[in-house]
């Protein structure tokens, strides 16, 4: 039997893809397309050709720019939740369960390990709730301080996915590189 079915597998994959994908979009937010670099850009190069705008304008010209991508954003968050259900869902499959089996008997590393994918996965469970909850608060007749408190939260611990993912792919580096030869190739041909 494999270690990994194929179901979870492809899960594994996808999920990566999303997790990946949100990262960019906060990444390029963040840097590439902030408003704030952005609208100064926009306004110095409109006046190069006799175009005055105000800071306001340049602010709004600025967001447009980057709502598109962070409609993608709203998307690849919209598929997350999906993954996370479907995630509950495999829990209760053999493979599902593989980093919570016989916890009690692994080295403290491996329990580490297994206690990290519970917290990544509560985190991520919490920011699914948390986009759901910003992305339908007209729905849930949330007023706009609500709103902007639940994205304070949301951002702060969006940190907690930086961290895991740079753990995630440094500790599959290391393990491939001493103890565990094949663990990558593993997620993708379902090990033995």
């Amino acid at each position: 039997m494999k270690m990994w079915s194929i179901s979870f597998r492809i899960w594994h994959w996808i999920h990566a893809f999303v997790v990946l994908s949100l990262l960019a979009t906060v990444f390029l937010r963040k840097t590439f397309l902030s408003w704030r670099a952005n609208s100064e850009i926009l306004a110095s190069n409109l006046l190069t050709m006799d175009v005055d705008i105000t800071g306001e304008q340049a602010e709004i010209l600025a967001k447009a720019v980057r709502s598109p991508m962070w409609e993608w954003h709203i998307m690849f968050g919209y598929a997350l939740s999906l993954l996370i259900f479907i995630r509950m869902l495999l829990f209760f499959t053999t493979s599902g369960k593989q980093n919570f089996i016989n916890l009690k008997s692994l080295n403290l590393h491996k329990k580490m390990v297994s206690l990290g994918y519970i917290g990544i996965y509560s985190i991520l469970v919490f920011m699914s709730i948390s986009g759901l909850i910003m992305s339908f608060h007209e729905e849930l007749f949330l007023v706009k301080e609500t709103v902007h408190d639940i994205k304070e939260v949301h951002e702060f611990v969006f940190n907690a996915v930086w961290i895991f993912v740079s753990l995630h792919i440094a500790g599959l580096i290391v393990a491939e590189n001493t103890d565990e030869k094949g663990i990558v190739s593993d997620m993708i041909n379902g090990g033995k």
